[in-house]
């Protein structure tokens, strides 16, 4: 598994930014496919406007001029009496909008905005629509498409007339593009959003199973070391009574009968420890709830360690400050919970160990702190230190026992009465647990 997952984790990343790269070039190319595919729809929709205006005003009856016409007016009359007719003389702006509205609707192009104008042979414009002067200029995000408005090949005013021109805008056509794909875009995107959530909850899955795996090695280790000190001390015992001289002395056999006594009471409080912890996986904890004095409950804690606190040359200290003390508790679970932080203190001490629990109460809550001066712990173990199974490093020295489910039990408790509880530490220093419980 150690050598394994990181090829896994690559793997996985590489797989996840090539599917990404891939992923950003399709875009690309869609893009510009779709921008060409656009723009040609435009062309091919003005193209047809423009046709359409030009059969609508060059099919119209022309004037005929009889042959002597250059004898009976000036230069300027005839100019004017063969002036072609125009788009402006037939067409309002708001019609030829309409025309280019209809057309861009029926080439399925309803959303796209445009702006337009006419201009005749001189470049000058005839009319041009609201917003054309504020767009032209704006070449780097705007499209621009010429067309020109002649008469259909065979027409009398072939060769005579000079073209008009429509030219049409399409405002901020990239971002119009976009918007034309705004559906497979957020398509693209929440299936990539799902393909990385897959791969985050794999690897989340890959990290989980191996730190159960170190848990679970580190579980087995601890049991073993649990299991086999107290049956080779029964052993040994055994060994001894056997021994005749021992048996003839009533004393001797005494001590050596509570030896095994006490390692078979220690075995059957592993086993014990162990089914509860197989109880709080299946969240199948009794809990019965009464009134409990919690000052009443500590005080007995506190009395229950005087000997482990006298080989360590320890003391507790206390301060019950808090005005209010009665709440609704399981007191056998709150007993334990307790147990289990003034074990944890007296456990990871050195010698002359202080401890010191004061409580403290408001209206709603009851406050109970736990300081010490141990061996204190590092962030890491902090942050998991209420994981099941998880035991603080004490290098290859066994010189702390259990099986890591104390703290965890804590919390198990603590969630069942609706407390909380806070932890602080300082390696080498000691560490700081502050409980809180509702008052009934």
């Amino acid at each position: 598994m150690k050598k394994t997952l990181p090829v896994i984790v690559i793997l996985i990343t590489l797989s996840l930014f090539g599917l990404i790269a891939l992923q950003v070039s399709w875009l690309k190319n869609l893009l510009e496919v779709r921008q060409s595919h656009l723009l040609t729809k435009v062309q091919t929709v003005t193209t047809q406007v423009a046709a359409d205006l030009s059969r609508s005003v060059y099919t119209a009856p022309t004037i005929r001029l009889p042959r002597k016409v250059s004898k009976i007016a000036n230069d300027f009359n005839l100019r004017l009496l063969l002036r072609p007719p125009s788009i402006e003389d037939k067409f309002t702006p708001q019609e030829i909008y309409a025309k280019l509205r209809t057309a861009f609707d029926e080439a399925n192009l309803k959303q796209m905005n445009f702006e337009f104008a006419i201009a005749n042979s001189d470049g000058d414009y005839e009319m041009q629509s609201s917003n054309y002067a504020k767009e032209f200029y704006d070449t780097a995000s705007n499209k621009r498409i010429h067309n020109y408005i002649v008469p259909e090949t065979g027409t009398d005013l072939d060769g005579i007339i000079q073209a008009e021109q429509m030219i049409v805008i399409v405002p901020d056509f990239n971002h119009q593009v976009w918007s034309s794909l705004k559906w497979i875009l957020a398509g693209a995107t929440v299936f990539m959003l799902i393909i990385i959530a897959a791969f985050y909850v794999t690897l989340k899955s890959l990290f989980n199973q191996k730190k159960l795996s170190e848990i679970k090695s580190d579980f087995i280790n601890n049991m073993t070391h649990e299991f086999k000190t107290p049956l080779a001390t029964i052993s040994l015992a055994i060994d001894s009574i056997r021994n005749e001289k021992v048996q003839s002395d009533k004393e001797k056999l005494q001590y050596f009968s509570s030896i095994i006594k006490e390692e078979n009471k220690r075995m059957n409080k592993h086993v014990e420890t162990i089914l509860q912890a197989a109880l709080m996986e299946k969240q199948e904890l009794q809990f019965g709830f009464s009134s409990v004095h919690i000052h009443n409950v500590l005080q007995a804690v506190i009395d229950s360690y005087s000997l482990q606190l006298k080989e360590k040359n320890g003391i507790i200290e206390t301060s019950f400050n808090a005005q209010n003390d009665l709440l609704k508790a399981d007191e056998t679970h709150l007993t334990n919970m307790l147990s289990n932080l003034i074990d944890n203190a007296i456990k990871y001490s050195k010698d002359n160990l202080l401890i010191k629990i004061s409580t403290s109460s408001n209206d709603k809550f009851i406050s109970i702190k736990i300081e010490d001066n141990g061996i204190g712990m590092n962030k890491e173990t902090l942050k998991r230190i209420f994981e099941k199974f998880y035991r603080a490093h004490t290098g290859n020295v066994h010189n702390v026992k259990g099986f890591g489910l104390g703290m965890s039990y804590v919390k198990t408790v603590l969630d069942a009465h609706k407390g909380k509880i806070k932890a602080d530490s300082t390696l080498g220093k000691g560490s700081t647990f502050i409980v809180e419980l509702p008052l009934s």
